[in-house]
């Protein structure tokens, strides 16, 4: 699923024009982008949180030669799945025979 997809399906579940939703999506993007880009965390409860952590500077490889590089430390962004995200995911997992 995509941008549109997303934007499609909630215009059609919410019986709201697309345009609208749209805005409001970017709204909301923007904003958790915002929130993270301060350092703070975004919950969304049952759903899950996104948060910032730290990468520690590394050597690493490049591919096509071997030869070592070194990768700066730098700040990434996380998300963690909550429990009823897990859980609804968890129940489509095709089980082990």
């Amino acid at each position: 699923m995509n941008k549109s997809d997303l934007i499609s399906l909630i215009a059609e579940k919410a019986h709201t024009p697309k345009v609208t939703v749209s805005t409001v999506l970017d709204i909301a993007m923007e904003a958790i982008t915002e929130a993270l880009a301060q350092g703070e965390t975004v919950q969304f409860i049952g759903f899950g949180s996104f948060s910032t952590t730290e990468r520690k500077a590394r050597t690493g490889r490049n591919p096509q030669t071997g030869k070592e590089i070194k990768i700066a430390a730098k700040r990434v962004a996380r998300f963690k799945a909550g429990g009823a995200l897990s859980a609804v995911v968890d129940k489509t997992k095709p089980k082990k025979k």
